[in-house]
């Protein structure tokens, strides 16, 4: 471990120096690349660094203990213990931080709500999580574009997709994908029951069109008028596009624009998005230790969550997180548990690693 992070030192130095250099600066596409790799090196660098120098500290205190003055033996001996405090709590973060990263952490996500068990109440809780997950992207000045919704007279959606452009998106959001329990009194029960409610959420990593070539041969596209709600809203021209998939049998629609052009390109995008996740879970299916089993497989039949809303209170079930400020979650405060479930990721990954 202690050769490579040597190995990242240098290369932060060299980084470091080339990133002055007046060439480099004026190659923008090498300079962006440089920068990228000296955010990902510095803090793995600063923490060795910091490492290096409780080892020097206790090497010193080391020396120090074989003087014959007893006060300064004890001035070491206070020295060796606090050098020794930080280097283990250094060497446990240096191998987090050493940890493979997710290489699609910094992408944009599309994610797919859609109700299940509880009809109508599903639908409207459908909606609340919409609600919820717009109002996270808005707090941290992510873009969102509805990509294909089918509503409810209630106000709810039977499904929506949408996607989230921002940098590290997946990140906080890869861990959302399941099944989404919600326990509360539904606006259109009459006798103040509480009843149960599913909705399934999954959410997919942007694929761009470079990671996933797509054979215009294998794409079946059918055009028809979509369906509205009656009145001006008819759409008199075929604007609406479905896209099959031949070799998988996928099948995506949108008919959410007036424009069969943008119907189009937003289809393909969740369709890209769809195959790119296929195409990875394939590949985690055959490296066992990929998957995320610490905090779920993102299988969406797997139960991840519930919403007790009479106790106002959040379980997640995967990491025993129990959070009983529900009206805050549901308004887009979701920091606490996406960092509770990041550092249970790492954990696991980290007990893999030494097991």
């Amino acid at each position: 471990m202690f050769e490579k992070l040597e190995a990242m030192s240098l290369r932060y130095d060299d980084i470091s120096a080339h990133l002055s250099d007046p060439d480099v600066i004026a190659d923008r596409a090498q300079y962006a690349a440089l920068m990228k790799e000296h955010k990902m090196l510095t803090p793995i660098v600063e923490a060795y660094r910091r490492y290096r120098a409780a080892k020097d500290d206790a090497d010193e205190a080391h020396v120090l203990l074989e003087e014959d003055d007893a006060e300064l033996r004890t001035m070491a001996q206070e020295q060796l213990a606090d050098a020794s405090a930080r280097l283990e709590i250094l060497e446990h973060e240096l191998k987090f931080l050493l940890l493979p990263k997710d290489p699609n952490d910094e992408k944009s996500v599309i994610v797919e709500i859609r109700g299940g068990a509880g009809g109508e109440e599903a639908s409207l809780f459908a909606g609340s999580l919409f609600r919820m997950y717009s109002m996270y992207a808005e707090a941290h000045h992510w873009q969102l574009e509805i990509l294909g919704a089918n509503p409810t007279e209630l106000g709810g959606y039977k499904e929506i997709s949408f996607s989230i452009e921002g940098e590290g998106a997946w990140s906080r959001l890869k861990f959302e994908s399941g099944v989404h329990r919600v326990q509360r009194v539904p606006e259109t029960e009459s006798q103040g029951r509480i009843h149960t409610s599913t909705v399934t959420v999954a959410v997919l990593p942007e694929a761009d069109e470079v990671e996933l070539e797509i054979s215009p041969t294998d794409l079946k596209i059918d055009v028809f008028r979509s369906s509205g709600a009656g009145g001006q809203h008819i759409n008199k021209t075929e604007s609406a596009v479905r896209i099959t998939h031949l070799p998988t049998g996928l099948v995506v629609e949108c008919q959410d624009e007036r424009s069969q052009h943008k119907n189009k390109d937003k289809a393909m995008k969740v369709l890209r998005a769809r195959l790119f996740e296929r195409m990875q879970q394939e590949q985690t299916d055959r490296i066992a230790s990929e998957r995320r089993l610490q905090v779920g497989t993102g299988d969406r039949s797997e139960r991840i969550r519930t919403y007790n809303f009479p106790q106002g209170r959040m379980t997640d079930h995967r990491i025993g997180l129990t959070l009983y400020r529900l009206e805050g979650i549901m308004n887009g405060d979701l920091d606490e548990i996406f960092d509770a479930l990041a550092t249970a990721d790492q954990a696991a990954r980290l007990a893999g690693q030494e097991a």
